[in-house]
């Protein structure tokens, strides 16, 4: 995990974000164990306390579960859960600004669909 903190949310927030894209983007598969707190901990130099509380977040969301004396590990279908969470929000949240902004500038679908993507992104 490489991570850049804000100063405008609070790590822990910003660490179970980080989680969430990893399983979304398939680096973190179902069945695989986290790192551990004490880990992260180290590498990020952060209190455990808040690597603790990220994970417990994702286990409070039915997304990690933790095994007594083994670790927390991603649950089957947890993939599938933030996709369709991820989605909703997009829609209701993000979606209307993005489709605001495409009428302000008076753009088509033609033109947005023949847009070459930037950066390697996915069209």
């Amino acid at each position: 995990m490489s991570i850049a903190w804000s100063d405008s949310t609070p790590i822990y927030r910003q660490l179970k974000e980080r989680v969430v894209a990893m399983v979304l983007d398939g680096e973190l598969k179902e069945g695989d164990a986290l790192p551990s707190v004490r880990q992260v901990a180290a590498d990020y130099q952060l209190n455990p306390i808040t690597v603790s509380r990220a994970y417990q977040e994702l286990a409070d969301e039915a997304l990690v579960e933790k095994r007594r004396g083994l670790g927390m590990y991603v649950i089957d279908g947890a993939r599938e859960k933030l996709l369709a969470s991820e989605r909703e929000r997009f829609l209701k949240e993000e979606w209307p600004q993005v489709l605001a902004r495409i009428e302000r500038l008076g753009l088509k679908p033609e033109q947005l669909l023949a847009a070459k993507p930037i950066n390697g992104a996915h069209a």
